[in-house]
């Protein structure tokens, strides 16, 4: 008797939780302002200006779940947070949703009650040297001192890279990007290492960006994407379908710049997407046009990726992988129907 008891009680409590959770929209809604994590600024996917406005690819991402739930993609307020500090301050609720290049793991969801939305960046693992020393391959690191960042998934990734290649290693860790970068120009360093856009933006912070390369090793699978809490369906909905309608509107063609003209198309597929026909964003809570208002504030997806991290960018990031599926890449959503 009293082992059913306890399994009602934990079951009753597991419901309060949930039902305490699954709030998130009408909370933003009520509040007024989407509260969302992004990193310390990171050139290219979240950096402040000097009059302190927020650009950036995953900026882009926050001002686009703006629009699709307050129909403002400037009712957002930034919450800069290094390595350590992004996952306490979604799990206490500090941030509604993290923006900030995370990497998608089974232990991030399944020990700390997380969920990723979808994959709007497909990464990995590089490594980054002065130009100077003429290394081509990883393979050629060979007892290097690496700057690795704190609180990543990078830092194991490099120590399995170096061991599983017989390669001695010596590892100088840095609390924050810009720690890393400082360590590797005060030459405490030979080497840095971190996710492959990362390093693109990080390099753009050097004194002399041209003389150092990113290697063309790619050690690691880093799907990044943006976060959201268990046990609040309804909000990963929105998150996830913001997502995905970024993906669809570049796939069918619906940009800024083509939005009227898309409005008018009698194409099934566009008329389910700008909500034309089909009501399919009322029953997630969103508006049924809610992706006619993110395509108005950010564009579709490609046109966020080439703005902020593109070939035309001052990043230089290929599109490489991140290219839609019928383009050769992988960048792939479900349709909306």
């Amino acid at each position: 008797m009293k082992t059913i008891l306890a399994l009602l009680a934990g079951a009753a409590t597991a419901l309060a939780v949930t039902g305490s959770q699954a709030a998130t929209l009408q909370t933003v809604k009520d509040r007024g302002e989407l509260i969302c994590g992004v990193s310390k600024g990171l050139p290219g996917f979240s950096a402040p200006d000097a009059a302190g406005t927020w650009s950036g690819f995953d900026v882009d991402f926050c001002r686009a779940v703006a629009a699709a739930v307050l129909n403002d993609p400037a009712k957002v307020k930034f919450v800069p947070l290094n390595a350590d500090e992004r996952f306490p301050a979604l799990q206490k609720g500090d941030i509604d949703v993290l923006a900030r290049n995370s990497t998608w793991t089974m232990e991030r969801e399944g020990k700390l009650g997380l969920l990723f939305a979808g994959v709007n960046y497909y990464d990995g693992q590089g490594f980054l040297v002065r130009d100077a020393r003429k290394i081509t391959s990883a393979l050629e690191l060979d007892g290097s001192k690496v700057c690795v960042q704190t609180g990543t998934t990078t830092l194991a990734n490099t120590e399995d890279f170096f061991n599983t290649n017989g390669m001695k290693l010596e590892l100088v860790t840095a609390p924050n990007s810009d720690d890393l970068v400082k360590f590797y120009e005060d030459g405490k360093c030979d080497t840095l290492t971190t996710d492959v856009s990362q390093l693109y933006a990080l390099r753009t912070k050097m004194a002399k960006p041209g003389d150092h390369i990113v290697l063309p090793d790619v050690i690691s699978k880093e799907p990044l994407g943006p976060v959201v809490r268990q046990g609040d369906d309804q909000w990963l909905n929105v998150v996830k379908w913001t997502l995905f309608g970024m993906i669809n509107a570049e796939e069918l063609g619906v940009s800024s710049k083509t939005l009227d003209q898309a409005l008018q198309s009698k194409k099934p597929d566009v008329k389910h997407l700008l909500g034309v026909d089909g009501g399919f964003g009322e029953p997630i809570g969103l508006t049924n046009d809610f992706v006619v208002r993110i395509v108005k504030a950010v564009g579709n997806y490609g046109e966020s990726f080439e703005r902020n991290v593109g070939a035309a960018s001052k990043l230089g990031i290929p599109r490489g992988v991140n290219q839609l599926w019928s383009m050769g890449g992988i960048q792939y959503a479900p349709p909306v129907r």
